[in-house]
């Protein structure tokens, strides 16, 4: 596939359906410079959707702030030269960058590189890892490129993600791509919402059922048995509880459009064709489908895997996908990407020829939550005692395929226990206010595809399915074992790691040796799905693949009353934010500091 082609298909992608070269500046996602104003979301110029491409040595970016519409509605937004999402940055293996980001807001910003291996003191997290980058201050951002694949950028400043502060970045194979394809797409997925972000936080902190349109009442379409309300009410939440905002507080995007603004890729039948999907969204799980065709998973978080055929796979904020998908006779094809609870999708097509379009199926019926997602089921997949056991140690998952359903003798069972029994914690976690809820029987969920997912026809990606196409150099044991256990109180929206909410000032970092082999055992005691993100590393999912060929990721699901372990190598010296990345759960304080000692130095 020559240069040439891939600009070609990729611009193909951000139009409205009308031919590119006919198409207006902001259409292509060329920069139109937003003005600067009072804070990060008041400002005056429109901000259009879609994203230009940059690269080179030497890349230069500017952060500005005004409104943007979508679906006729209007709403703050911050931008990146310009554009939400921000420009596609375009890179090479081996090269060196400098990326020179300039603060145009009246309030602090930065750019984190999502899932980039480079020095600490460029990873963009104020507090952390640099004091951040102050109103009309320039920054540059200087290292060496040491990976490929499909990656993206985003803020990690106040809550300016939620307003469109991200962007795509590929990075391409030193010595050209093994993965021969006639057309290269992005799909970055995101939200829009009408609402400042802060007064989304202020809301979700006075109540965290504050934006739950799918209440359950005595004669709705879930109905619930007394003792299941009662149950229930014991853990202050709803079986509907699945995501914190959904539709109409977000309309979900497809790089920057609503589903009636006509995202649209443009294919020939029989081409191969990569989709790299993104979820830059701040706080929505997708899931992902293209009825009528199967895609193959290549890649996942920019790490090759061997390939799998799939009909759907659920994408958790901040996760990507690379997917291969070979288009057909039809005409069109429908790429949905529906969010888990169900309230709404993000909307693009597969088109043979502009404005070509597929049926668009309607929103399934929404998922209910089970007491098997509180950690109360007690069928195959067993116990998890979370020791150093033959099982953590031999690289073998506990429990075999996806989760089973609650069966009402499961639930039923539940009369009388208590829904915070903090016995059941370990005496290194806070106990306090921070923690509603304790999962009794927490066990390894990687085989689970998903809320939503567990009793659908066809083939849906989960964990166990993914093989790394390279076996590791290293795959030597975890000495040591690390559980931590993913904690809230969903009435008070507070989050945290062992009950404790971070503070960049009061927060004790975890300590990793230099170049330890450790496996981390995270426990989720909440009734939510986490996607737990380490910065400056990778990890390799325990997920029953033998130790060489376990998958490697930035970022990984924890499903609700589940575990999940992850061996890690700490050879990135410096301090890393690791938390989870829906957004608001983070600053509602469920992330930690990670600090790795460089080489010779003192543990």
């Amino acid at each position: 596939m020559t240069n040439d082609l891939s600009r070609r298909s990729i611009l193909s992608g951000l139009g409205l359906g009308a031919s590119m070269l006919a198409a207006p500046a902001w259409a292509r996602g060329q920069s139109v410079h937003a003005g600067h104003s009072s804070g990060h979301g008041g400002g005056k110029t429109l901000i259009p959707a879609g994203f230009d491409e940059v690269s080179g040595e030497v890349i230069n970016l500017t952060i500005g702030n005004g409104h943007r519409i979508v679906e006729g509605r209007r709403g703050p937004g911050v931008a990146v030269n310009g554009s939400v999402p921000g420009p596609l940055i375009r890179l090479t293996e081996g090269q060196h960058v400098r990326l020179s980001v300039t603060n145009g807001l009246s309030v602090d910003s930065s750019v984190h590189w999502h899932g980039l291996l480079l020095p600490f003191q460029y990873d963009g997290v104020p507090g952390i890892s640099f004091p951040g980058i102050r109103p009309g201050e320039t920054f540059v951002y200087d290292f060496p490129i040491r990976q490929s694949g499909t990656y993206w950028y985003h803020s990690h400043s106040g809550l300016q993600e939620q307003s469109g502060h991200y962007g795509p970045m590929i990075i391409e194979p030193r010595g050209g791509d093994p993965i021969k394809v006639d057309r290269d797409y992005i799909l970055l997925l995101s939200e829009f919402t009408t609402l400042d972000p802060h007064f989304i936080m202020n809301r979700l902190r006075a109540g965290g059922g504050y934006f739950n349109y799918r209440q359950n009442t005595l004669t709705d379409k879930y109905p619930l048995s007394a003792e299941e309300r009662r149950m229930w009410g014991k853990m202050r939440m709803m079986p509907t509880d699945i995501a914190d905002i959904g539709a109409p507080t977000y309309t979900f995007l497809a790089n920057g459009r609503g589903p009636t603004e006509g995202m649209e890729f443009l294919f020939r039948p029989g081409e191969r064709v990569r989709l790299r999907i993104i979820n830059g969204s701040a706080q929505t799980f997708f899931n992902v489908r293209i009825p009528g065709l199967p895609m193959n998973v290549v890649a996942t978080d920019g790490q090759a895997v061997r390939p799998v055929e799939i009909d759907e796979l659920q994408i958790g904020t901040a996760e990507t996908y690379d997917v291969i998908i070979e288009p057909g006779a039809a005409a069109a094809y429908s790429i949905v990407a529906e969010s888990m609870e169900r309230s709404g999708m993000a909307l693009a097509t597969l088109a043979s020829t502009p404005g070509a379009r597929a049926a668009v199926p309607p929103l399934r019926a929404a998922p209910v939550l089970t007491m098997g997602d509180m950690g109360m089921n007690h069928g195959s997949g067993g116990m998890d005692h979370g020791g150093m056991d033959h099982a953590a140690m031999g690289h073998a998952a506990t429990g075999e395929g996806a989760a089973p359903k609650a069966k009402p003798d499961v639930v039923m069972s539940m009369n009388g226990m208590k829904m915070r029994d903090t016995s059941l914690l370990p005496p290194d976690v806070a106990i306090g206010p921070g923690i509603d809820m304790v999962s009794m029987a927490p066990v390894d969920k990687m085989g689970d595809p998903g809320l939503g997912l567990r009793d659908v026809p066809h083939r849906v990606l989960n964990y166990r399915m993914l093989v790394a196409r390279d076996a590791h150099a290293e795959a030597k044991e975890p000495t040591r074992l690390l559980e931590l256990h993913l904690t809230g109180n969903m009435e008070r929206y507070m989050w945290s790691f062992d009950g404790r909410m971070y503070s960049a000032i009061s927060d004790v970092p975890i300590r990793f040796a230099w170049n330890e082999r450790v496996r981390v055992k995270l426990i989720n005691n909440t009734m939510m799905a986490h996607p737990i993100h380490l910065h400056g590393m990778y990890f390799e999912m325990v997920n029953g693949q033998p130790a060489a060929l376990q998958p490697r990721k930035n970022t990984m699901i924890v499903q609700p009353g589940a575990s999940a372990q992850f061996d890690l190598t700490a050879n990135e010296p410096g301090d890393w934010a690791f938390h989870c990345h829906l957004l608001y759960h983070m600053h509602g304080g469920m992330m930690q500091t990670v600090t790795v000692m460089g080489p010779g130095a003192a543990t």
